[in-house]
């Protein structure tokens, strides 16, 4: 496996430091009767310490070589392959309980989290190897810089949970940036629910579109100063200081206003 040559297209960069993929398989726990799927398992640094844990393994891979050297390497018993992106695989098919693996290529990291977060009443956690400021910003607070779109809507359907950081030198080709390994939870129960999930991420979406505005400006489609006021917002914060349930709470009023 180890003479594929890493394709730019794909994002590909294979984690090679055996400290850091035994950290990463110890943070995932994989027990026999895990229902697991590893995206992008690339030359197998974690498919293989998986494989020695879980009965059967899901892996989702767009690359054609990699996934002829999977079905070669592996017996189909132990091995599912779904060739294709995962970007537009439908993870619902696999059925419930899913755990997600993957070290996602930086670019499609974003989108990655977002398709995933579709799938979340079928997922029991994800377990993902992204670029350190894609982390920070999934976790990141209320108040924060770093905080934004990804950290409100990913933080509503999970706890969200930075396990550790891995440095550029630990994967081959290089990258640029340093890595973080992540851990998302879907909640049992929503804790801030919204009426309806789709103002929600339109709101936010809008929110964060121009970060430098005022949420006076930045919110003006959806509330007025005197309603924001009325719900106990700030009208001149910017997005980045309301937490998730101030979000929730305009876009239910916004949600109420216009059923």
């Amino acid at each position: 496996m180890h003479s594929h040559r890493p394709r730019r297209r794909f994002g590909q960069n294979f984690l090679v430091d055996r400290a850091y993929i035994d950290d990463t398989i110890q943070a995932i726990d994989p027990r026999p009767d895990d229902h697991a799927v590893e995206i992008g398992p690339g030359l197998g640094a974690l498919t293989v310490p998986l494989l020695e844990r879980v009965r059967l393994l899901h892996v989702v891979e767009i690359d054609r070589d990699i996934v002829a050297r999977l079905a070669t390497q592996f017996a189909p018993e132990r091995l599912i392959v779904h060739q294709g992106d995962a970007l537009r695989f439908d993870f619902g098919t696999l059925g419930p309980g899913l755990r997600l693996i993957g070290n996602l290529p930086y670019n499609i990291s974003s989108p990655m989290l977002f398709h995933a977060a579709e799938f979340g009443p079928m997922i029991r956690d994800c377990h993902f190897m992204l670029q350190r400021e894609v982390v920070d910003r999934m976790a990141a607070a209320p108040g924060s810089k770093a905080r934004g779109r990804l950290s409100v809507m990913l933080q509503y359907r999970f706890r969200v949970e930075k396990l550790f950081e891995v440095p550029a030198g630990a994967f081959r080709p290089v990258p640029k940036v340093d890595s973080a390994f992540v851990r998302l939870t879907p909640h049992a129960v929503v804790p801030t629910p919204a009426q309806d999930e789709r103002v929600l991420a339109a709101l936010v979406t809008k929110a964060f579109s121009q970060r430098r505005k005022t949420l006076r400006n930045a919110l003006a489609d959806f509330a007025s100063t005197e309603e924001l006021t009325a719900l106990g917002i700030d009208p001149r914060l910017r997005p980045e200081a309301l937490s998730l349930e101030d979000f929730v709470r305009v876009a239910n009023a916004v949600a109420g206003r216009d059923a």
